[in-house]
């Protein structure tokens, strides 16, 4: 069976529009739409049937009547009005089998969309396509009937031309992989509704003051409802690192909330010094997207000053996330005030440099974070330690290491959960006294 048979075939039994014909050979011919590639169709077996009534052949006037009523062809009314023959006459509720006609109402669609959308800041989008289970199941039962293996999907179509003449209105950029906004339309119910995709900003945050955690820290009562122990607060401390960098970004982006993404944590009692900690807040549902960061980083430290400091703003994605996650073991490097028992010796510190440089050190979880860690034991690298004296019984110890390496059991030994330690090193019972991170190595 040849083209034209099998498009006449299709539309001797159903109306068929110029779009769902022709989308039924869409992969033949190149650079022609559907709507086109319909009507040529038809216009193709007008002629067809026009050279067959000429030659008074019936089957000519049978197949101008299909084409005029279930092609719902002009051209084909037109031709028979040439022959004089009667037209019958057209049922006002007829329309196309597979699409009821929706894609003569594209423009109704659009509208609706753009007035969605118009509250948003985007420069990519996609249009997504929802339809009745039942349109979707019709259009398979049809191609399975007439064997179609050149055909687009209903779906695709609507998508491609909603897409397109969208891009054309907005002169916004359609983008497949990493859009702003995903506009999903049903055409059929004409309900439009916004998807709209995180706004990502990358940056490094310096805490200059101990006690402040990196992120907000709930009430282990109440968990965020307040009570008596948090004074009402619903969290142990008054602001976080994270409530201190990530409001001000909220508001300017209109978004729905924040989620703080940081390589690591330090505890609440060290600081963040160097060049700062990489981090990346995800604004959800941003209604602003043009956020001029250089203002919005003046403004964070101006209203943190003190305590925080941010820098090195920019916009990014997803994927950076995933690669802060996987850098959370990256080399960091830490200055730690240690406190001794007894009094120390320039050889004593000179042995503890030596034998703590390369050193592998095995921690089991710490007691101190075993109520929210699993109980493992961890192997983690030590590059590189200095250690200075700066009073009798008073050491400052700089050390670079694999990073999720617990500095303050590396100094007491946590019951002998953390081997080597400096205490067992040196037979001198020791503690921090201070701790502060000081740069976190990420290539």
């Amino acid at each position: 069976m040849n083209i034209l048979e099998k498009a006449l075939a299709m539309l001797s039994k159903y109306p068929l529009c110029d779009h769902c014909l022709g989308r039924q050979f869409a992969l033949l011919g190149y650079n022609i739409e559907n709507k086109d590639r319909g009507r040529v169709l038809k216009l193709g077996l007008t002629l067809q049937a026009s050279a067959f009534a000429m030659a008074k052949d019936n089957e000519g006037i049978k197949r101008l009547r299909i084409l005029a009523e279930n092609g719902f062809s002009y051209e084909a009314k037109e031709t028979l009005r040439r022959f004089k023959t009667r037209i019958h006459k057209q049922d006002p509720s007829k329309v196309c089998f597979l699409c009821e006609g929706k894609f003569q109402l594209l423009d109704s669609v659009i509208k609706k969309a753009l007035q969605a959308i118009e509250e948003y800041e985007y420069t990519k989008f996609l249009v997504g396509i929802e339809l009745p289970i039942t349109v979707e199941e019709r259009e398979d039962e049809f191609k399975a009937e007439f064997d179609v293996s050149y055909g687009e999907s209903i779906k695709h179509e609507f998508g491609r031309l909603l897409g397109k003449r969208m891009a054309e209105l907005t002169n916004k950029a359609v983008d497949y992989k990493l859009p702003d906004i995903v506009i999903i339309i049903n055409p059929f119910t004409e309900h439009v509704r916004v998807q709209v995709n995180p706004l990502f900003i990358a940056g490094r945050y310096r805490k200059l003051v101990r006690d402040i955690p990196q992120s907000k820290w709930f009430c282990s009562s109440c968990h965020g409802k307040g009570c008596q122990k948090c004074s009402g607060a619903g969290k142990m401390y008054p602001e976080s690192v994270e409530e201190l960098i990530s409001a001000p970004f909220l508001e300017a982006a209109a978004g729905e909330k924040t989620v703080f993404h940081a390589s690591g944590r330090e505890d609440v009692d060290a600081r963040m010094l160097g060049t700062g900690r990489p981090f990346v807040i995800e604004i959800l549902k941003p209604k602003k997207r043009f956020l001029d960061l250089q203002a919005l980083q003046v403004y964070v430290n101006m209203q943190a000053k003190g305590k925080v400091e941010i820098s090195s703003l920019r916009f990014t994605n997803k994927e950076v996330i995933r690669r802060l996650k996987k850098a959370e073991t990256a080399q960091k490097e830490y200055n730690v005030l240690i406190e001794f028992e007894n009094e120390i010796s320039e050889e004593a510190l000179q042995l503890l440099e030596e034998k703590l440089t390369g050193a592998l050190i095995k921690q089991q979880t710490p007691l101190r974070v075993l109520h929210r860690r699993a109980d493992l034991t961890r192997e983690k690298y030590i590059y590189k330690v200095k250690v200075k004296k700066v009073s009798p019984k008073r050491a400052l110890m700089k050390i670079r290491c694999q990073g999720g390496l617990y500095v303050k059991e590396l100094v007491s030994g946590d019951e002998g959960r953390t081997l080597p330690n400096v205490s067992d090193l040196l037979g001198n019972k020791a503690k921090t006294l201070k701790l502060d991170v000081t740069n976190v190595i990420i290539e």
